[in-house]
């Protein structure tokens, strides 16, 4: 045999050696980099990380927004409201279901993106009392145990599921030390009942909030028999991707027809839910599954608005069908999951539609008041037996403390200031990511420097957005601006270069070294734009904001609890029936914008900060039904009315208003 020469051995040796080194080294980096990431092989990391409770304020009309919802029932429900006040979670002796832990997550993110004192005491409170009050066996919230022989039928694991969600929020914002502990030890009493007892009722089809809570603590405890429980219970869940898959509720659900996945809220959830599983699935079935499910939506009951028809199921598309609002907290609530582990703007573009518009329209201006159905072509709100939906009652439309049903009463508080919370996210490369724009000072560390982008607009009345970019010392990181789908002629300017144009749909980032103050101007020209509706009829959009024909309100007082909390029907005393005379190619042509400034309550009909004016005709044969406006007339339509001058606001300015409207001829 012949033998390889010395210096070919030696060279051999040599380059084993330096294999060895460069394969260490590199390990080295990605278990660096996998930990800076915290990324974990169990779990798909998230395109981008929510930044911790507080770490994002409001600013400008935005701070005055929260502090309006602080200052009504938010701020107060527990003083004059049993369903919370006397509540069982909080050591009462009153309801032991949702209520009590709806009004927690929404109030917990309240009182920390306010930095509102008073607000933090009453969370410790009830935060305290959950958490000493923990069972012994693990479980967390009260049991029942009166209903049934079958004492595992007395825990009920749904209201548990929104209490997870509160206390993550709590242990972000204050870093208690007893609530992961309280978690694992609950979340391995839920394992063993859930061999004895699966998953029923509205925790079936609201399984994917559980499993969110079980990645939460998998990510700080990273103890594989977590995972497996999510597998349990993703297994024992409703199939939602089967369900839209193979959907057959293409249009307005009767009565007979109702069933928990046909219900609005169980919807709205189970639109993040094959986001959340594909995070353990890995399966890209999963993540196809999101857009699928946001289309179907979209397709057989989506609304002008972003939202999705359920008065309190399915309703289609006509534009009288109301949408509760649970349903509105919920969806932006599964949207922000959706952007956290994708990034899409597509979603970031739907949250801004869906928090600008339908959030404040179904609020008064001082958001005492609230519906639980609001309706894109909302034109009269009263009590009556005669009503368009299927399955709410008489009081659904109207505003008061707790129309139709107490579980928005509850549920409502969660919208604003989550909302506030994802505006900005850490992003996968080590940077920041704006995913939602609105005034509002943010506060991170990058790499060991603290830094603070300070965000001064009036966006979404207004299409400028500045941010200003103040680091201790000098930190590079890469700053991703989400450019909206509608932003055509979108351009940056960093500091005092020339603008540049950036692409619409994307994130445009800038990378470099952030020194004591850098100031960025994002300019996103408000195209005019116009969806083609129910039975033809027009919807006109600028921006991110949908805009209505307000119609002037009466408003009736017909019940009232202890003051303020009155119940009010709402009369229109204009006319609301009209067809808009409309270029539908060149809309901008047709309309005829005018801003004034944003005062107190922005979202008012008296404090619209931007009207348009249009001219249209009356359509005297399109009148109501059912104590709602009848469908739209098919367009085009002609009228021999006079042309008259009308006047548009946006629509979560709006109490009464149309929205979708037929096009003359």
């Amino acid at each position: 045999m012949m033998r390889s020469p010395c210096w070919i051995r030696r060279c051999l040796i040599l380059l084993c050696h330096l294999f060895i080194i460069v394969a260490s080294v590199a390990s080295e980096e990605v278990k660096s980099m996998n930990e800076e990431m915290n990324f974990d092989t169990g779990l798909v990391p998230p395109a981008f990380q929510p930044l911790p409770l507080g770490s994002i304020k409001p600013e400008g009309w935005l701070l005055r927004q929260l502090q309006i919802q602080a200052q009504g029932p938010s701020g107060h429900l527990d003083e004059f409201w049993a369903s919370v006040g006397d509540s069982a979670w909080f050591g009462g002796t009153g309801d032991a279901w949702e209520r009590g832990p709806y009004w927690l997550d929404g109030l917990v993110p309240l009182a920390y993106v306010l930095d509102d004192e008073l607000l933090k005491v009453k969370v410790k409170r009830f935060m305290d009392y959950i958490l000493s009050s923990q069972q012994q066996d693990g479980w967390i919230g009260p049991v029942d145990y009166s209903k049934k022989q079958d004492q595992t039928f007395s825990y009920d694991p749904w209201p548990a599921f929104v209490a997870l969600k509160a206390l993550t929020q709590y242990e972000e914002a204050t870093g208690d030390e007893r609530v992961i502990p309280a978690m694992q030890r609950f979340f391995k009493k839920l394992d063993a009942l859930l061999d004895e007892k699966p998953l029923f009722s509205w925790g079936m089809f609201r399984w994917m909030d559980c499993v969110l809570s079980v990645h939460w603590l998998y990510e700080r405890k990273p103890e594989p028999w977590l995972l497996e429980l999510g597998s349990k219970i993703q297994e024992q869940g409703f199939d939602w991707q089967g369900h839209y898959a193979d959907f057959k509720y293409k249009g307005k659900t009767l009565k007979d027809q109702t069933k928990m996945e046909t219900h609005v809220v169980n919807n709205a959830m189970a639109v993040k839910q094959a986001g959340v599983w594909f995070r353990q699935s890995k399966d890209m079935a999963d993540r196809k599954a999101v857009d699928h499910c946001l289309d179907i939506l979209d397709q057989y009951h989506g609304t002008a608005v972003g939202t999705f028809t359920g008065d309190e199921h399915y309703a289609g598309k006509h534009p009288s069908q109301g949408t509760e609002l649970c349903a509105v907290v919920e969806y932006m609530f599964s949207l922000e999951n959706l952007i956290s582990f994708f990034g899409d703007v597509a979603y970031c573009d739907r949250l801004e539609k869906i928090a600008y518009n339908a959030l404040p329209a179904q609020f008064t201006p001082d958001m005492w008041g609230h519906q639980y159905d609001q309706q894109v072509n909302q034109v009269l709100c009263i009590r009556s037996d005669d009503h368009i939906w299927e399955t709410n009652g008489p009081e659904a439309n109207v505003f008061g403390l707790e129309p139709n049903y107490g579980c928005c009463t509850a549920n409502f508080h969660q919208g604003w200031p989550k909302f506030v919370s994802h505006l900005w996210m850490r992003s996968a490369d080590g940077g920041l990511a704006a995913v939602a724009y609105g005034p509002c000072a943010v506060e991170a560390t990058m790499g060991k420097t603290p830094v603070r982008v300070e965000v001064e607009t009036d966006y979404p009345f207004r299409d400028e957005v500045v941010i200003t970019v103040r680091a201790r010392k000098s930190v590079s990181f890469p700053l991703h601006l989400r450019v909206p789908q509608w932003a055509k002629d979108a351009t940056v300017r960093v500091g005092r270069g020339r603008p540049v144009a950036v692409k619409a749909g994307s994130y445009h980032c800038i990378t470099r070294s952030w020194g004591a103050q850098t100031r960025i101007t994002l300019s996103l020209p408000m195209p005019v734009s116009v969806e083609r509706r129910y039975n033809n009829a027009v919807c006109i959009s600028r921006g991110p904001l949908v805009y209505s024909l307000t119609v002037g309100e009466e408003y009736r007082p017909f019940k009232s609890g202890h003051f303020p909390y009155t119940f009010w029907e709402l009369y229109p005393t204009a006319d609301w029936n009209y067809a808009l005379k409309l270029n539908t190619r060149s809309p901008e042509k047709s309309l005829r914008f005018k801003e004034q400034p944003i005062g107190d309550y922005p979202f008012s009909p008296e404090g619209a900060p931007v009207r348009a004016t249009i001219k249209g005709r009356q359509i005297k044969e399109w009148t109501l039904e059912h104590n709602a406006a009848g469908a739209p007339p098919e367009s085009p339509i002609s009228s021999d009315a006079p042309l008259r001058e009308l006047e548009l606001i946006p629509y979560g300015c709006t109490m009464l208003r149309v929205t979708e409207f037929p096009v003359l001829e």
